[in-house]
């Protein structure tokens, strides 16, 4: 049997990887949220799923857990603005929304306007993956309009999250 790597050891690994981010966007019990994520992935190709996760410590976790839509926002890299919005501040103290344009999607979900890709799914699953929570999506609802380069960890590296880990 091998040891458990230290935190150290494994922040050695993954330094220098540059993932794409993501806005996931959710309402549930007439609340929204929105946040900044850097955790998602395909999870499948057949049948499509998604795979999102959540910081426990988020605001939009505590919105989410009771969902049942989450909507998976490309930003490209000039949405610094927007990206700044969902990731430097927490919906406990502000409503974001208010501060940019939106529309409301199936069930309501938040889709957000100046995001020509996004996709909309269904939780199927959730998953506790130590400090963040897997939700498992099942989409029903995609945009992709345009030919629009995801906005990566690189292009965020320095901002201070709404929600610290």
């Amino acid at each position: 049997m091998s040891e458990t790597l230290s935190e150290a050891q494994f922040d050695a690994f993954v330094e220098g990887l540059d993932y794409p981010m993501f806005v996931v966007t959710t309402t549930a019990n007439g609340e929204r949220s929105g946040c900044l994520v850097g955790f998602a992935t395909q999870a499948s190709m057949k049948p499509p799923r998604m795979l999102v996760c959540l910081s426990v410590l988020n605001h939009t976790y505590a919105v989410a857990r009771d969902a049942s839509l989450l909507a998976v926002h490309v930003l490209d890299p000039e949405q610094q603005e927007l990206a700044e919005l969902f990731g430097s501040e927490t919906g406990d103290e502000i409503d974001k929304f208010a501060q940019c344009q939106w529309r409301p999607g199936p069930e309501g979900v938040p889709l957000l306007e100046d995001c020509p890709r996004f996709i909309v799914g269904r939780v199927l699953a959730q998953h506790d993956l130590g400090d963040h929570v897997g939700f498992l999506l099942d989409p029903l609802e995609v945009e992709a309009s345009g030919d629009t380069e995801a906005i990566t960890l690189e292009d965020v590296d320095g901002m201070d999250a709404g929600h610290p880990v």
